[in-house]
């Protein structure tokens, strides 16, 4: 077995929309996207709005069919998978959305929600779902006795982190972040990213890490991805990508962001002069 986890190949998703008249038109919100994700790693996969970040992100999560290219999670094809091979790579591919609130449904209790990944499987906790609901809670420092609460009953980032414990329900293997932190405060950012350190120490699952806040994405990814007009137009390492930019639109994104250490800043200008 590789330590490639995931490898998505030449990705690419058309959409057709009806314009004036009801003529067709066809845009390409991904186009020929490649990467893969290690095992135990986290890939962080950033740009502006409309890059087509969060698009990839759909079509890995199976939420969405690509037009073209392939997936493969561990060494198997999964670009149409359906049936048994789908539910067993939706166990292992979970995703935490940007807005817990409008991905947690209101009239089901924490418990509930929790178990909602368990019940699809067709999996029952060996010691019970009340103690496997407690489990979960305080794996995300929520405390167990409010399991039987509503979503609307907790914090925007308590919220969050429910929405992190049902990722973590049916031991994933690759967690997919889309922009998880960006409706948060600052404050409860920094205590959600390192929580998602936390865990992926504790348990060595892999994420993809959606985001356009680069400070963000400097604190928790090992690799990163640069999007721009549905195409990734650099990769690389952390360090690299940050401190010695190749692409000029990276070098745009870097640029608009707000920093105070000197050190930083010196190889910022030394990248864009």
């Amino acid at each position: 077995m590789t330590d490639v986890l995931l490898s998505a190949r030449d990705l690419t998703k058309r959409f057709t929309t009806r314009g004036t008249f009801g003529r067709k038109s066809e845009f390409t919100a991904v186009d020929g996207v490649s990467f893969a994700v290690h095992r135990g790693e986290t890939l962080a996969v950033v740009g502006e709005s409309g890059s087509g970040k969060s698009t990839s992100a759909r079509i890995v999560a199976k939420l969405m069919e690509p037009s073209a290219g392939t997936l493969e999670f561990e060494d198997e094809d999964v670009t149409h998978a359906t049936g048994a091979q789908l539910a067993r790579y939706r166990a292992d591919v979970q995703v935490v959305f940007q807005d817990p609130f409008s991905s947690l449904n209101p009239r089901h209790t924490v418990e509930r929600i929790l178990m909602a990944p368990l019940d699809y499987q067709g999996i029952a906790p060996s010691g019970g779902r009340r103690a496997y609901t407690g489990e979960l809670m305080e794996r995300v420092g929520l405390n167990p006795d409010h399991a039987q609460r509503y979503p609307a009953q907790f914090s925007g980032g308590q919220a969050q982190r429910i929405g992190i414990a049902r990722a973590l329900a049916v031991n994933p293997k690759l967690v997919i972040c889309d922009e998880a932190v960006s409706a948060l405060d600052v404050s409860v950012q920094a205590q959600v990213l390192e929580l998602l350190l936390r865990l992926q120490r504790e348990s060595g699952f892999s994420y993809i890490f959606i985001a356009h806040d680069l400070a963000v994405v400097r604190r928790i990814a090992h690799r990163v991805a640069v999007m721009s007009g549905g195409k990734i137009v650099e990769q690389g390492p952390r360090g690299q990508v940050f401190d010695d930019p190749r692409h000029p639109y990276t070098r745009t994104l870097l640029a608009a962001v707000p920093r105070i250490n000197p050190e930083w800043d010196r190889r910022r200008r030394a990248a864009t002069a």
